[in-house]
């Protein structure tokens, strides 16, 4: 059975041990929670009230490890969510009411893979009850097709809330990290004094050393470039939209439209499977975006990249950002020969196996190693790394790679 962690309260509310008996006897409790109550658990201890409800929620999730409804211990248990929206939309009120909310999602996303909850979301009573999060939006995303009309205005509305809270944690932060890599990458030759960068003109000087008097006179100046009105850069996203990269197509769509409120960023966005579709005209609204994509279906890395290849005009000033996990279905050697194209012509070329919180999902070791072997290494990138990683690509310096990648 699996595990949950256990607030520490008592039946009639908060409490805390004051001896070495209460320590035991809280122990006991805490492993009857996680044990289930079978009757091997070894406990002996029975819970009343509040734990005894928090029991409930637990084993009706995961109380049944079996196709034959019982538990690991064989003993047959009555508990369970039922096959009705009512019935799951109180258990999901009960858990909220007993676990804090990161513990809420993992039973959540526990209770959709292990008893088949999917089509309950479907129903308006069920998204109304659920606690939202990146996993649930995948989810909605690929039920998409299959979503009533009753529905659809409620699941945009749990989009919507998911989407606005990613926006307010990584927008501020994502668009003054650009900008002040937007600016470093615009050289001038007259700067004033405050926009001289001291490293690049004291290394263009260096000849021009007096041992003497131990300085360098600067006769050529290297500036920042001020922040304007024009495009100095173009970003192309190209989101594998397999059902293996729901989290990444979130996080993607979300940085999209942060990247497309820049001026000086004209931003495109791609999706694709075996089909490509340029989402750039829906920008504006990522949640527009995400209901514009279809998770799921097979992936032609090569097709969605010469379709990007297509669309560029100024490759020196030009990052392009595949994220997928390389399971290539269309050719091979195609997609690898654009890839070196690209970055032939002056692209930042950018591959991130995930863009999510989870780390580094089931890949293609292969393609990852042809691509770094043409110098584009692919990593994994969680979207706090991510702002760093698209300003070290607009500057043209070595990206930020993390060590576990």
């Amino acid at each position: 059975m699996t595990a949950a962690p256990v607030e520490a309260t008592g039946s009639n509310g908060p409490t805390g041990p004051t001896d070495a008996g209460d320590a035991a006897d809280e122990r006991l409790r805490r492993w009857r929670l996680v044990l289930g109550g079978a009757e091997a658990d070894g406990t002996g201890c029975v819970l009343a009230g509040q734990d005894a409800a928090m029991d409930g929620a637990l084993t009706a999730l995961y109380g049944k490890d079996g196709k034959d409804g019982k538990g690991r211990s064989g003993r047959d248990r009555s508990a369970g969510l039922g096959a009705s929206a009512p019935s799951v939309a109180r258990w999901l009120g009960d858990i909220r009411t007993y676990f804090p909310s990161s513990v809420v999602q993992v039973m959540q996303r526990d209770a959709i893979d292990r008893l088949g909850l999917s089509t309950l979301l479907l129903e308006p009573e069920m998204l109304e009850a659920v606690e939202a999060d990146v996993h649930l939006v995948g989810t909605l995303l690929s039920l998409n097709k299959a979503m009533p009309e009753t529905t659809k205005e409620t699941a945009r509305a749990v989009v919507r809330k998911v989407v606005e809270d990613l926006e307010k944690r990584l927008a501020s932060r994502t668009r003054a990290t650009l900008t002040g890599a937007l600016d470093r990458s615009t050289r001038i030759s007259r700067p004033r004094h405050h926009d001289i960068d001291w490293n690049r003109t004291i290394a263009a000087n260096l000849k021009h050393y007096l041992p003497e008097y131990r300085t360098v006179v600067p006769e050529r100046l290297i500036g920042y470039g001020r922040a304007s009105q024009s495009v100095k850069k173009e970003v192309v996203l190209c989101i594998d939209q397999s059902g293996s990269m729901a989290a990444s197509v979130v996080y993607a769509s979300v940085f999209g439209a942060v990247l497309a409120s820049m001026r000086s960023i004209a931003t495109r966005l791609v999706v694709f499977d075996t089909a490509v579709v340029d989402l750039t005209d829906q920008l504006d609204d990522p949640v527009d975006v995400l209901f514009g994509t279809q998770l799921g279906g097979g992936t032609d890395i090569n097709r969605a990249l010469a379709y990007c290849q297509s669309q560029i005009t100024r490759p020196a000033d030009t990052v392009v950002v595949l994220i997928s996990d390389l399971y290539e279905g269309g050719i091979r050697d195609e997609m690898l020969k654009r890839v070196a194209a690209m970055k032939a012509s002056g692209v930042q070329f950018v591959t991130l196996l995930a863009l999510s919180d989870e780390g580094a999902p089931a890949y293609d070791r292969e393609h990852a190693a042809a691509l770094a072997a043409l110098g584009a290494p692919a990593f994994a990138c969680t979207p706090d790394l991510f702002p760093e990683v698209m300003a070290a690509a607009i500057e043209k310096r070595p990206l930020p790679i993390p060590d576990t990648a």
